[in-house]
């Protein structure tokens, strides 16, 4: 995967010309490309996050779809189950909230976390010497 690698250090346009030229070349190897990049989450947002955001986007505009005629769901005829059904999606959706609200907080701690691990390291690195200058230790076989 250095090939991947390389084209993900020059981002999104290096995938999309390789992607042409693999048309331009075979259009099956073309269509390997694109699903590739698609697949692995390289043409949204630069990230698999922006993949699963994406998807959650799409759901989400689905449920409100789904809203406007009774949530998708034709009326059971029992009033108290029909308020029944709602409480409880109502309540799972805020569940639902609640938990990718902890998951974000999460990944930022975690985030947070690998940085000042980082930070850490970088201050008890030692310093560089200068270029150019000698080495004034005592030599210690003297």
């Amino acid at each position: 995967m250095e090939l991947a690698q390389k084209l993900d250090s020059y981002g999104k346009p290096a995938w999309i010309a390789l992607t042409v030229l693999g048309f331009m070349a075979w259009w099956p190897l073309g269509l390997a490309i694109l699903a590739f990049s698609i697949g692995s989450g390289r043409m949204f947002c630069g990230s698999r996050r922006g993949f699963g955001r994406w998807q959650e986007e799409g759901a989400e505009a689905f449920r409100n779809f789904g809203g406007r005629f009774g949530r998708g769901f034709a009326p059971s005829g029992n009033r108290a189950f029909d308020e029944y059904r709602e409480e409880t999606l109502r309540r799972l959706e805020d569940e639902q909230k609640e938990f990718k609200g902890f998951l974000d907080r999460l990944r930022q701690a975690k985030d947070k976390a690998e940085f000042d691990q980082f930070m850490a390291e970088r201050r008890n690195r030692p310093a560089p010497a200068p270029e150019g200058s000698a080495d004034t230790r005592p030599d210690p076989q003297n």
